[in-house]
């Protein structure tokens, strides 16, 4: 009886601790569980960033790293990001889009960032193109004209500790003059013609990375500002979404 008595206590004893060490197993494949999708995501932008952006041409360093580290999962809808390093743009709302990841690479690349600079981003969108940029200069000021969507981007980099971007509502065909002069310009939608005010907010030796064009051809320019005037360039064939206009361009 009594060893009757101890097996059936070594018994409970058994399950209690592996019920404990299942409740503890649990927690862990919980914690795991968050851990290996993000690792995930990360080995899909090291994927992305090899296979799209590389391959393509895109070297300079400094944005391939920024690229890689860059969590584009994290500026899309939830239920895309499962998409979120795919080879497309997607939509984020509002009728807009986060731009492709190679385009974002190449835009950036061509407007030759550099770690002391403050630029100006036209077109906030999701706050992705800002995020990259952020890595890359010492001060972003982004505009967006659609207030929604602002907020959304200012929440988003500033869960992600993004501490140099400053996001502004407003008319992106009219720049944000108050930072001007500055050291780059990117607008991630397409007016039908450069806008003004933005050529004037360049400082000289300064590029403008822009697509230009309606809905149906568009081109992305650079446009440098020299000492005479301006330099522009034509890249590739793009596809935006048009850049809206404020009050005073309709």
């Amino acid at each position: 009886m009594s060893s009757e008595l101890s097996t059936l206590a070594a018994a409970v004893l058994l399950a209690l601790f592996a019920g404990a060490g299942s409740k503890g197993g649990g927690s862990s494949s919980s914690g795991d569980g968050a851990g290996g999708e993000e690792a995930a995501f990360a080995e899909a932008r090291a994927r992305m960033v090899e296979t799209q952006i590389v391959a393509r041409g895109v070297r300079d360093p400094r944005v391939l790293d920024a690229m890689r580290a860059v969590p584009r999962h994290r500026f899309v809808p939830e239920h895309l990001r499962d998409a979120a390093y795919d080879d497309s743009p997607l939509p984020i709302d509002f009728g807009q889009t986060i731009s492709q990841p190679y385009i974002v690479a190449a835009m950036t690349e061509a407007l030759r960032p550099a770690p002391g600079d403050v630029v100006l981003d036209v077109g906030t969108g999701s706050g992705y193109q800002a995020a990259v940029l952020a890595r890359l200069v010492k001060r972003v000021i982004s505009i967006e004209i659609l207030a929604p969507l602002a907020e959304r981007a200012r929440a988003t980099l500033a869960e992600l500790g993004v501490d140099n971007v400053e996001v502004r509502v407003g008319d992106g065909w009219q720049g944000v003059p108050a930072g001007a002069p500055y050291a780059g310009i990117l607008v991630a939608a397409a007016p039908d013609v450069v806008p003004p005010a933005l050529l004037e907010q360049l400082a000289v030796g300064a590029r403008l990375v822009i697509p230009v064009g309606d809905s149906y051809d568009q081109e992305l320019r650079i446009v440098t500002r020299t000492a005479r005037g301006y330099e522009t360039e034509t890249l590739f064939g793009v596809r935006f979404v048009p850049l809206v206009p404020g009050e005073d361009e309709r």
